[in-house]
């Protein structure tokens, strides 16, 4: 059987970019296709457009896709990963100074309840802060136009939870700067944050401290995305899976190994000053290999996950880490 020529999706990261240039690879594959789009939800629908064979996905997308037995599979590769301390905004006049006070507020939160940002934020603030979404009012939208919830997903709203959509021609950053929002769970900040707004604020302040402390306790640096394959490709040629894992895999330390050569340059290369400082204080806390793939150094991180999106409500089944990646590379 000839080789398959592969059509690709994902975003342009550190962790991707030289799938794009050619300098990674994928084993065996002699003709690849890169794809992307200007926002993440435009390389989703990629795959669900059925205009590549591999992309990356949303984990809480991918699990609520598993429960309505999709035609993908995941590979453990997270080209994607953000600590979410730093995601949650809240009014300055909504009169909350931390945690506790998020009791009986009305929440925004961008494009779906239970994005990968807000299931792990919500899960965080679960376990360490007693934080429960059911005692609060969410709405849901575009976050600095207005937009309906996305609808290339299925819209998971758990019983018992006040849920809405965001009324028409309103936007969740606008409003949580009138007040018309108290809190706003968040992928991305705010144009409103971005302009320099007077009225709108972090949960937490001190995000990088806090983050640095729970990665310190935990061990676990969220992913938000993976890389999904479509199952009818890998009846064809299952070693597609490996191969793809190693592709990426060497796509992500060609982008480390840019960080560490430029340790030796004050990272001159690029455009952040004290990048070498910051990049010395995070190897003093990460391991070499602060970006890991793979089952086995991410599974205290994954289970947190499948447990966060097992007790917000999002899917029925609680999943595990052997049911959601290709088996071929479980022992990763």
């Amino acid at each position: 059987m000839p080789d398959p020529d592969l059509r690709i999706g994902t975003f342009r990261y550190d962790t991707t970019q030289a799938l794009f240039d050619g300098t990674a690879e994928i084993p065996g594959v002699s003709n690849v296709e890169m794809a992307t789009g200007a926002t993440l939800p435009e390389v989703f629908r990629l795959l669900l457009d059925g205009e590549v064979d591999v992309a990356e996905f949303g984990m809480t997308f991918y699990l609520r896709a598993l429960e309505r037995e999709a035609d993908v599979v995941a590979l453990p590769v997270f080209p994607n990963r953000v600590f979410r301390h730093s995601c949650v905004f809240v009014n300055r006049d909504s009169g909350i100074s931390g945690p506790a006070d998020l009791v009986g507020r009305t929440i925004g939160e961008f494009g779906v309840y239970g994005q990968d940002s807000g299931v792990w934020a919500k899960g965080i603030l679960m376990d360490e802060y007693g934080f429960r979404p059911e005692e609060n009012r969410w709405v849901i939208g575009g976050l600095d136009t207005p937009a309906p919830p996305f609808g290339f997903v299925p819209q998971v709203w758990p019983e018992g939870i006040d849920i809405s959509a965001a009324p028409e021609g309103r936007a969740l950053g606008p409003m949580l700067d009138s007040g018309e929002l108290d809190v706003l769970f968040t992928a991305n900040v705010p144009q409103t944050v971005l302009d320099g707004s007077p009225h709108v604020t972090r949960l937490f302040p001190d995000f990088e401290t806090r983050e640095r402390d729970y990665y310190r306790r935990t061990g676990i640096f969220p992913m938000m995305h993976t890389v999904v394959v479509r199952r009818d490709l890998l009846t064809r040629h299952p070693w597609v899976a490996r191969a793809v894992y190693e592709g990426f895999l060497a796509a992500k330390e060609a982008g480390a190994r840019r960080y560490r050569q430029g340790r030796r340059l004050y990272e001159a290369p690029f455009m952040v000053p004290w990048l070498n400082a910051l990049y010395e204080e995070n190897a003093e806390l990460m391991t070499e290999d602060w970006w890991p793939y793979g089952v086995a150094a991410n599974r205290a991180a994954l289970d947190t996950l499948l447990r966060y999106h097992h007790e917000q409500g999002l899917t029925a089944h609680r999943w595990t880490i052997e049911e959601i990646f290709t088996p071929d590379l479980l022992e990763t």
